[in-house]
């Protein structure tokens, strides 16, 4: 884990003025080295949290988290795969000897599952990789944020909020079946652990975004360009998503104003669902 330090100038990525309501609380962000963890770990940031930037890109996480110090925040970089268990565990450890406790993880770390729109051709390592990043990563995620925030707090006092990364593709279909796959058991996995940690003071919730303007989104447009007003246009709002957006609700989710929200999926895609 190191203390990142800025390479490079950035637009604003979050429009919400600062008002500090996660002064004192510490917030992990997995997946924070580009787009909406990017957004969302700044946002944190920019509202008092001191942040946990957790990626596998070191440059961009040392950048993500130097820019964050840079505009007067607190944040640390922690590099690892949150498919594998150890690196998990010693990336929560991480976060609680910096900054003494966990509030909040935001568990957006995941992978497209780019792969044959036939099931029968799926090779079973690319299935795996997707299964393991998307699901597994979500559950060793909250295993270890579960133990932390479960040890902490005051009888009667919150001890934690999180909210993980699923998708539309998790409350309807797409053509990537491992991707679909995956996100639905994201959405079943925040209800199951909503239900069991509810009298324990402990939040969890999930978001579910549409097409949003990040690199994933980029890597797409590139192979079919044609394809990006059709994308734009399916859309009832007319547009794609911004990783700020996204980053909003989280922080709503994870704040006071939403503690009578768990085990929900909160929709954040233009209309899309809608039609």
């Amino acid at each position: 884990m190191v203390d990142g330090r800025r390479s490079e100038a950035e637009e604003t990525v979050n429009s919400e003025q600062p008002d500090g309501r996660f002064s004192g609380r510490v917030a992990l962000v997995t997946g924070a080295t580009a787009g909406i963890g990017e957004a969302t770990a700044i946002a944190f940031a920019r509202q008092g949290a001191k942040v946990v930037v957790a990626g596998m890109d070191q440059r961009r996480g040392e950048r993500v988290a130097g820019r964050i110090c840079d505009e007067g925040g607190e944040a640390v970089f922690f590099r690892g795969d949150v498919s594998d268990a150890p690196q998990v565990e010693a990336m929560v450890s991480a976060a609680v000897a910096a900054y003494g406790r966990l509030d909040i993880g935001f568990n957006n770390a995941g992978v497209s599952g780019d792969g044959p729109h036939l099931l029968h051709e799926y090779g079973v390592a690319e299935w795996r990789r997707t299964i393991d990043v998307n699901v597994k990563g979500v559950w060793l995620c909250m295993k270890y944020e579960l133990a932390q925030m479960v040890s902490q707090g005051q009888d009667g006092s919150p001890r934690g909020v999180i909210v993980n990364m699923s998708s539309i593709a998790g409350l309807v279909a797409s053509a990537s079946a491992a991707y679909t796959a995956s996100k639905h058991a994201v959405i079943g996995l925040t209800k199951s652990a909503a239900l069991i940690y509810a009298d324990q003071g402990i939040r969890i919730n999930s978001v579910c975004p549409a097409s949003i303007h990040t690199p994933m989104f980029d890597r797409y447009a590139q192979q079919a360009p044609d394809q990006v007003e059709v994308w734009k246009a399916s859309h009832p709002v007319g547009r794609i998503g911004r990783p700020e957006e996204v980053a909003d609700a989280v922080l709503w989710l994870s704040s006071d104003g939403s503690q009578f929200v768990t085990g929900s999926s909160l929709v954040i895609d233009g209309g899309w669902t809608a039609q």
